[in-house]
């Protein structure tokens, strides 16, 4: 069978893709923003790409075109397909329908921690001798792939909340009808396509509601969020994490490199890794219940996740020159920022920290949290802010009064030249956006490298 698949290089549909061509179809696909990692891998399975919206791409014609949620009417290609009557489903619907329906899923939902739990669950499975299958918004190291078929019976997969396609307006995530369900977190999000938190809720109800009785949710106990949209109906057993009810992770760290694992009073061991934080244990703790609930008892999860290498764009080492480090993490939203600066201080002590943000998402963009980004970057040293053209809100007012040395920047360049002004050896840089960013990282580094070559 020939797949099409429009707006293939996102992470979701660039992993389908590999996923159908395991599977034996012929898969081809187009997108208007190729970049690696995801260009890199269709590369190394032989998916061919195409960087425009000619309709001339539907012919030969295929048996299927898989429409991205990018994708939008207008588009030439979409309207192509729609005038010429082809056949086209929606990439969730397409999982469902020729994978999912014969798998035990394994489906990690919530506002931040998504990637890095399902990472964390996939390889404990791995690790496990269970070849799951998985299909995740990252790059797990120990994989080294996003998206694989795996074996049966079980399927890892980040459940993502936000819409399905420009003809289904449900989230992505109520198609998989996983029988093991993590509820990470609730904050409002997506303020493109969501009006308010209610809205959010009401989805996540809607995922609630797809969860067997045989089935397992885990979730914090302390989150309220979550609380009233279990409270509008749960037919589900549910774990706890985090508090006294259910799992627990005591530090013995001060940076959440060690800590114990304990479920119902009882130590499950201790693990080490090179990960840090507090809500990296949190996603520690879903990923051990998770995989207990598939069969892995809580000590051999403990045990993988010492063998756990982390994400690539998730506090990853970019590089180092000049003595400067510079660090990558798709942090974008107030809370994760937070938490991802709050890991790397408890790392690094009194180390500096430059913090450059770039609110590059549909809802950062628009502003909808401005007021609460100068209390999430207070842990940095200092903060360059990317003040894009398109942003609707004005970092100048935002950070009137900010307490640490504070730069605003219109383009990357821009922000190269800042940070070669100020940083100096022993610094951490450490960038924050969830897209490419203009290839900033290998700008910094040759820049950087430059300086200390000239100096």
């Amino acid at each position: 069978m020939h797949i099409h698949i429009l707006g293939i290089c996102g992470t979701f549909m660039g992993g389908l893709a590999r996923i159908a061509s395991a599977a034996g179809h012929h898969v081809s696909g187009s997108d208007a923003n190729v970049y690696p990692p995801m260009s890199d891998q269709l590369a190394a399975a032989g998916i061919p790409v195409s960087q425009d919206d000619d309709p001339g791409q539907l012919d030969p014609v295929p048996d299927w075109v898989v429409i991205g949620n990018a994708m939008s009417r207008g588009n030439p290609v979409v309207e192509a397909v729609l005038a010429r009557g082809l056949p086209y489903t929606s990439g969730p619907q397409w999982l469902a329908e020729n994978l999912l329906r014969d798998r035990w899923v394994l489906a990690v939902a919530g506002t931040h921690g998504k990637t890095s739990t399902a990472s964390m669950l996939a390889w404990i499975l791995e690790d496990a001798g269970l070849d799951p299958g998985y299909l995740i918004g990252g790059v797990p190291v120990n994989f080294g792939e996003s998206a694989r078929r795996g074996g049966a019976p079980f399927f890892v997969i980040e459940a993502d909340e936000y819409d399905t396609a420009f003809f289904d307006k449900r989230s992505k995530f109520v198609h998989y009808r996983p029988r093991t369900l993590i509820l990470n977190n609730l904050e409002f999000d997506h303020a493109d396509i969501f009006d308010d938190l209610g809205m959010i809720q009401r989805q996540f109800h809607h995922l609630v509601r797809t969860v067997p009785a045989n089935g397992l949710i885990i979730a914090p106990g302390d989150d309220e969020n979550l609380n009233s949209a279990l409270e509008m109906g749960c037919w589900t057993p549910l774990e706890h994490f985090g508090d006294d009810r259910g799992w627990q992770a005591v530090p013995l760290s001060g940076d959440g490199s060690r800590f114990e694992v304990a479920f119902g009073g009882e130590s499950q061991g201790v693990a080490e890794w090179s990960l840090s934080g507090v809500h990296n244990m949190q996603n520690a703790l879903a990923a051990i219940a998770a995989a207990r609930h598939a069969g892995v008892p809580g000590h051999i999860g403990v045990a993988a996740l010492c063998r756990f290498h982390g994400i690539k764009r998730r506090m990853e080492l970019s590089g180092e020159a000049g003595g400067v480090v510079v660090l990558d993490d798709f942090a974008h939203h107030p809370t994760a920022i937070r938490a991802t600066l709050a890991g790397l201080r408890a790392r690094v002590g009194e180390g500096r920290i430059i913090a450059i943000v770039d609110p590059r998402s549909n809802t950062m963009r628009m502003g909808v949290h401005r007021a609460q980004l100068p209390d999430a970057l207070l842990a940095a040293d200092e903060v360059v802010v990317h003040a894009a053209a398109d942003l609707k809100w004005s970092p100048h007012e935002v950070f009137a009064g900010f307490p640490k040395p504070l730069f605003i920047e219109r383009d990357v360049a821009a922000i190269v030249e800042r940070c070669l002004e100020r940083g100096r050896p022993g610094d951490r840089i450490l960038v924050m956006s969830n897209g490419g960013f203009g290839g900033i990282h290998e700008k910094l580094l040759t820049a950087l490298g430059r300086r200390h070559e000239t100096a």
